[in-house]
């Protein structure tokens, strides 16, 4: 059998996913609305042969968010941005079902896709911040399993809409006069629980037939909205055990959604800290650990529990369990991970700092990182990783001195093997509807 290929992505976090990153002496402060920065960034990734860019996304904020959710760019205008400066690499942008018009979004996907030459991507979210709703003129945010409902009658509608018009519905023939063939253009009137869209969508499918589904969710309504629909999911696990447990079970579920297992890719996030050796590896991950705040990790500690304020209680005293339901409210599967903790006797002040300052199971020399890829790869515990960059400069240790190893060992491609992200993933071009619904009737 072939050996089975690690897949690797790339977090644009500007400033850094933490409170306190920007405060590193060689941190750019206004990294997350630099483009500069991302194109830097963006170009080291490609050179590297990364699978992707993703640029992660809420539409809340509070004065205790992180500083690179206070002030960054929106996904679709920094990834257009930088599809102008790269020619392979796959660009995921977050975008939720739930404060987002369909048809706007189906048209701003597939804009993207047109734009990128086929590689676009999407990380369907639902939003879990409470706050959210306010900015769009709700009187309330839909609980948990009322916004994965709406995923669900979502996605059928956006990939309807995408299938509006046939690979062939274009002519452009000059000579006759003929710009489109409308028997192959076609209206979705959609109604149902939660939309009602009438189409065809302003935009022809691209290269790629439709953009990459990507979603991140641990629940069980997570687990089976990945399991059906996604085609790679982010997802978080403290160690290998708990990684392959995940894996089996929702490419179990996917293989009784009646998928192709190997058609979803399962990418638990790592946050890789690379040193020349063991010690420098440590010292690294202490100069990380050294910039946090109890404040700031308190505020971490909140992002799960819908913002809560956590600096209310004594830090040194046990985790206050009354929280447990704005938790399940919002991030159920990280505020579950969280309560795990807490019922080990962890203190708050503990938790908050295993939060905010992870203890990544990623930090070594460039050869043990990617022993710790492999065993994850080999073991069915991941299909590759989602990466953040733990210190600035990571992102270049990871693409000279890792991935060169990748290559070596032929778990890791050394080049792309065709333009498109679809291609770069190895998965299906999915079929337009119509004219699969046209070829069964003609095979009848």
């Amino acid at each position: 059998m072939a050996q089975r290929q690690l897949k690797l992505g790339f977090i644009l976090h500007g400033v850094g996913p933490g409170w306190d990153d920007w405060r590193h002496p060689q941190a750019q402060v206004d990294a997350s609305t630099s483009l500069p920065f991302y194109i830097a960034q963006a170009q080291a990734a490609e050179r590297g042969k990364l699978d992707y860019l993703f640029v992660a996304d809420s539409v809340s904020i509070n004065a205790r968010s992180s500083p690179h959710y206070l002030n960054r760019f929106e996904p679709f205008t920094i990834l257009s941005a930088l599809a102008s400066v790269t020619s392979h690499i796959g660009l995921v942008a977050t975008a939720t079902v739930t404060y987002t018009e369909a048809f706007n979004l189906a048209r701003q996907f597939a804009s993207l896709d047109h734009i990128s030459g086929g590689r676009a991507g999407w990380n369907v979210v639902t939003s879990w911040l409470a706050g959210s709703a306010a900015n769009y003129g709700r009187d309330r945010h839909l609980d948990h399993g009322e916004r994965y409902a709406l995923a669900q009658e979502y996605l059928d509608v956006v990939k309807g809409l995408w299938d509006s018009w046939e690979d062939d519905a274009l002519v452009r023939d000059k000579a006759s006069g003929q710009f489109l063939d409308p028997e192959k253009l076609h209206e979705l009137n959609h109604k149902g629980r939660f939309l009602s869209v009438k189409g065809p969508l302003n935009i022809a499918r691209s290269r790629q037939g439709q953009p990459v589904i990507f979603q991140a969710g641990s629940s069980e309504d997570g687990r089976d909205f990945a399991a059906r629909h996604a085609e790679a999911i982010f997802t978080h696990q403290e160690d290998l055990a708990e990684a392959q447990a995940f894996y089996a079970d929702v490419k179990a579920r996917a293989r009784g959604f009646g998928r192709d297992p190997d058609q979803l890719a399962i990418l638990p996030g790592a946050r890789p800290l690379i040193g020349s050796t063991q010690e420098e590896a440590e010292r690294l991950h202490g100069e990380l650990a050294g910039l946090v705040t109890l404040e700031n990790a308190l505020r971490a500690l909140g992002r799960s529990f819908n913002d809560h304020n956590f600096s209310v209680y004594d830090p040194d005293g046990a985790f206050p369990l009354e929280v447990a339901e704005e938790g399940r409210k919002s991030n159920q599967s990280a505020s579950e991970r969280i309560l795990g903790w807490a019922a080990q006797g962890l203190t708050l002040r503990e938790i908050a700092f295993k939060v905010a300052t992870p203890r990544s199971h990623f930090t070594g020399t460039p050869e043990q990182i990617a022993d710790r890829f492999q065993l994850w790869l080999d073991n069915r515990g991941a299909d590759g990783f989602n990466l953040f960059e733990s210190l600035p400069g990571q992102l270049e240790v990871l693409v000279d001195q890792v991935v060169p190893i990748l290559q070596q060992r032929g778990i890791f491609k050394s080049d792309y093997p065709g333009t498109t992200f679809r291609e770069t993933l190895g998965l299906d071009v999915p079929e337009n509807r119509y004219t699969a619904a046209r070829r069964q009737r003609d095979a009848a």
